[in-house]
């Protein structure tokens, strides 16, 4: 997480979080870079990117975690992938996002284009949940030249799932630069 990107929240209860505050270090946070905010009332001490997460919770009530980091495998691959988004399968490591019991599973990981208005890129990811099959929609979505969310049901589970998804776009651009 270069600088200060990205951001980490976790559920306290159905309508509160804990998320990191705008501008901050994430390598060196404190008690008071983590707010305590209420879903329906914002705390504009919160990162920009506070309503990805709020639309997360409030459409996935199962999630307890999400990090957004800026990696630079989904950061450079979300520029250059066209259309919703892309297919991942026959990686052996599908295995570590959480329901995938096969290297043969097809999952979804949705790219949005980057918006500044994070309200409306939330609603179009809201909109997006709504449509898609959730097995195989993958507990993460990346932003065009921005980076990665994944999320899990808890914080050790949403690091995975970022970790896991990181290594998985990380050799799919491998892939497509081996391949004529």
């Amino acid at each position: 997480m270069p600088a200060t990107s990205g951001n980490f929240s976790a559920r306290i209860d159905a309508s509160t979080i804990a998320i990191t505050r705008s501008g901050t270090d994430k390598g060196a946070l404190t008690n008071s870079d983590v707010l305590i905010v209420d879903l329906d009332a914002p705390d504009p001490r919160a990162s920009a990117e506070a309503p990805l997460h709020y639309a997360i919770y409030r459409d996935l009530p199962e999630v307890n975690a999400i990090f957004h980091i800026h990696s630079p495998a989904a950061t450079v691959l979300s520029r250059s992938v066209a259309g919703d988004g892309l297919r991942l399968t026959g990686w052996e490591l599908l295995k570590a996002l959480a329901g995938v019991r096969s290297h043969e599973a097809e999952i979804d990981v949705p790219v949005f284009a980057n918006d500044q208005d994070t309200v409306r890129l939330a609603a179009l990811a809201s909109k997006r949940f709504a449509q898609a099959d959730r097995a195989r929609l993958a507990p993460g979505y990346l932003i065009a030249g921005h980076g990665l969310y994944a999320w899990g049901t808890t914080p050790k589970e949403a690091w995975r799932h970022t970790e896991a998804l990181e290594t998985l776009l990380t050799y799919h651009l491998n892939e497509k630069r081996v391949r004529p």
